[in-house]
């Protein structure tokens, strides 16, 4: 075992330097987001590997915004707004095993986005098809009496609107690096994911996005389902390990402090002043544990190598 390094003291005698936690909190913080032992899962490292392709532009707007670990509350915020459509939140309450697997299912979102940002477009379309093969099973009655199914376009309108919103919203909030196109830019080019799963009049622009999700608030049911609140209550205190819980309620206020105040009071959520910067300081000390560019990332540029692309 290598000796721990050591320095002169001013007095001359030996001062020993504790190891960095670093490489600790990076992999502990990456077994959490894949489930994997080593934090590196087999379909990041498939991201290395395919042809030269993306379905998004590498370094574009869909690259600054999910390369970042502004992605952490702004996954938050997302499930946080999918709760106020009240199709939506009967299907998350019916078909969804989100409070006994509540990390599969984060596991599983985390690796359709970076999957859909990163990859080549073969392995972005064959997860594509597997999420649009699950939604087929997804139906039922809302609270409204009307029939839902999760591969209705506008159910899925819903679902990217308030995804795209939401990690826009949470990396400007949070500091995260320039925008290529800003917001605009982000909003039209990501429109492609959904896409991939059948939505169709998807926003082309951020005035777009905001008079989308305007109309949807105009549901008389919005954010009045039963299982509104139930969903609410969970996201406040999630079934996570002892020792995420402290990390985890900082990105859920810095989550709620960044919605629409409309949307926070529907949800009973409160809107706590320092909650973006307290979340700005642990997402600080995240990427000084983890760097600054991501597994996906740095796979993608492995598969597409020098030159233009």
């Amino acid at each position: 075992m290598p000796a721990t390094p050591a320095t002169e003291s001013p007095e001359g005698s030996p001062l020993r330097v504790p190891p960095s936690p670093a490489p600790a909190v990076a992999k502990a913080f990456r077994r959490l987001l894949s489930g994997h032992p080593d934090g590196t899962p087999p379909w990041v490292q498939r991201i290395a590997t395919g042809d030269r392709d993306c379905l998004v532009e590498p370094d574009g707007p869909a690259w600054a915004v999910h390369g970042s670990l502004t992605t952490l509350v702004g996954g938050v915020r997302a499930l946080m707004m999918q709760a106020l459509q009240p199709a939506a939140v009967t299907g998350v309450a019916e078909h969804s095993a989100y409070e006994t697997d509540t990390l599969g299912r984060l596991r599983r979102t985390t690796q359709w986005l970076v999957i859909t940002t990163f990859a080549d477009v073969a392995t972005a379309d064959s997860v594509a098809a597997g999420v649009r093969s699950m939604h087929e099973r997804v139906t039922g009655t809302g609270p409204d009496g009307r029939p839902y199914a999760a591969s209705d376009p506008e159910l899925l309108r819903w679902v990217h609107d308030a995804f795209t919103d939401s990690f826009l919203s949470a990396h400007l909030a949070l500091g995260g690096k320039e925008i290529p196109g800003g917001p605009d830019a982000y909003v039209a080019e990501w429109a492609v994911s959904a896409q991939l799963l059948g939505g169709t009049d998807l926003p082309a622009s951020y005035a777009e996005l905001r008079d989308q999700l305007e109309g949807f608030r105009s549901d008389p049911g919005f954010g009045r389902a039963p299982a509104t609140n139930e969903v609410a209550a969970f996201l406040r205190a999630p079934n996570l390990p002892v020792v995420y819980r402290g990390p985890y309620r900082v990105l859920a206020m810095a989550a709620a402090a960044t919605l629409d105040p409309r949307d926070a009071a529907l949800l009973g959520l409160a809107q706590r002043p320092g909650a973006v910067r307290a979340a700005r300081g642990l997402l600080d000390i995240l990427t000084w544990a983890l760097s600054s560019t991501s597994p996906a990332e740095r796979a993608a540029r492995i598969r597409l190598g020098p030159g233009p692309v």
